[in-house]
């Protein structure tokens, strides 16, 4: 074992103590559900996990080398949202052993064993490296393999999967389908060379004809249910209303390490400015809207919320929803409008995140540092779950469009 693995081994054991489907050609996207998970029994835990995810993400995108660990189709993965988390199946092996993986676009390592282990298989090849990646809730240490991975219709070989040995912060899911920018792998095998993302792998081997992935994700009031859409290798029209816009990923750091964008946010009619243009992150890994602090001090003062000791996030009476104002995020030449039903979070959710059942809590939420460090706002799944969101990764862009929950009021 490697020498720098060898303390974060005794530290992780010490925390953890107290025949493969063929591609089939379509010329409509191919669904592979994403699924909404809830497995947290406070909001207070979503929040300290955000704002620690946050804090992980400033730092290990500054860290250099090793030490950064700290066809023509357009292929769809369906997604499952459980609350705080999406999470989509992925085979691994030939045959597939089948994986619950969190959807992340703040990593971008895939790897398995958290909960259920890695099956070796006829197409398993280990690399003889080891891994090691830090999350900002957990993290995990395993071996590198080479393997067939199966996403829906879109059949992977030879894919860089990494097979825990050691794991935790993950229950009860499986592990991490990182689809984030591949420069985030650099530094955490052995060699430090970066290994491709399944988007990247699957764009180099002909399967999908563009370096592109669409999510779709939906409002829910459930604790789980199935209802978004990963598209691998394009876009999904059916999945939005408006016009499809880019911008351009950020060239602030840290932010520019991830898939980062620009922009400000204003409140209400009157245009109150709540963050003024700076940069940040959009996360799939993330569940709040996260602010600077001082940008989130803004928007307490503009809404009138007080926190909530037992869920740690604002709260706010009837009389001050009824009253609430939409926030509007300018990004490049548009603005998105996030109203006042997208800024709570779903009622019929409150007990399962340790509220009162009549209360109204408020989604956006303290990133824990102020504005101007590089990374000043996280646009978590709160946010993403009301408009199209796409990661062109060849020509580094981002794109947003609206879509018919954009204005739901299912919250």
């Amino acid at each position: 074992m490697p020498a720098r693995l060898a303390p974060l081994l005794a530290l992780a054991a010490a925390a953890i103590t107290v025949a493969a489907k063929p591609i089939v050609v379509r010329d409509s996207p191919v669904s592979l559900p994403l699924a909404r998970r809830f497995n947290i029994t406070g909001v207070s835990n979503i929040l300290a996990a955000d704002q620690a995810r946050a804090k992980v993400l400033k730092t290990r995108s500054q860290a250099e080398g090793k030490e950064k660990a700290k066809a023509a189709s357009v292929i769809n993965d369906p997604v499952t949202n459980q609350a705080v988390i999406y999470t989509a199946s992925v085979g691994v092996g030939t045959p597939p052993t089948f994986y619950d993986l969190i959807v992340d676009t703040g990593s971008s390592n895939t790897w398995v064993g958290a909960g259920k282990e890695f099956v070796e298989t006829s197409s398993s090849v280990d690399t003889g490296e080891e891994v090691f990646v830090e999350y900002g809730s957990g993290l995990f240490i395993g071996e590198e393999y080479t393997d067939t991975v199966t996403l829906g219709d879109l059949v992977i070989p030879d894919q860089g999967v990494g097979a825990a040995f050691l794991a935790f912060g993950f229950d009860p899911y499986d592990g991490i389908l990182g689809i984030g920018p591949v420069d985030l792998t650099e530094g955490t095998t052995d060699d430090g060379e970066p290994v491709p993302t399944v988007l990247d792998t699957a764009f180099g081997q002909g399967l999908i004809d563009t370096n592109v992935i669409g999510v779709s994700f939906e409002p829910a009031t459930e604790a789980e249910v199935t209802n978004g859409v990963l598209t691998f290798g394009g876009v999904d029209e059916s999945k939005f209303t408006g016009e499809l816009a880019y911008v351009p990923i950020t060239s602030t750091t840290p932010a520019s390490a991830y898939v980062g964008i620009d922009q400000s946010i204003t409140y209400g009619a009157a245009g109150t400015t709540i963050l003024a243009s700076t940069a940040g992150i959009t996360d799939t890994g993330t569940t709040l809207v996260l602010l600077a602090s001082d940008a989130f001090a803004t928007y307490q003062t503009a809404t009138g919320a007080v926190p909530d000791d037992n869920t740690g996030l604002l709260k706010i009476t009837a009389d001050q929803f009824a009253n609430l104002e939409s926030l509007f995020f300018h990004i490049g030449d548009n603005t998105y409008e996030f109203t006042a039903n997208a800024q709570i979070w779903p009622r019929a959710l409150n007990t399962a995140i340790g509220g009162d059942e009549d209360s109204i809590y408020l989604v956006t939420a303290d990133l824990g540092s102020d504005s101007g460090e590089g990374l000043d706002f996280i646009d978590g799944f709160t946010f993403l779950e009301r408009f199209y969101y796409v990661y062109d990764v060849t020509n580094a862009k981002v794109g947003f469009a609206t879509t018919e929950f954009t204005d739901a009021t299912t919250n």
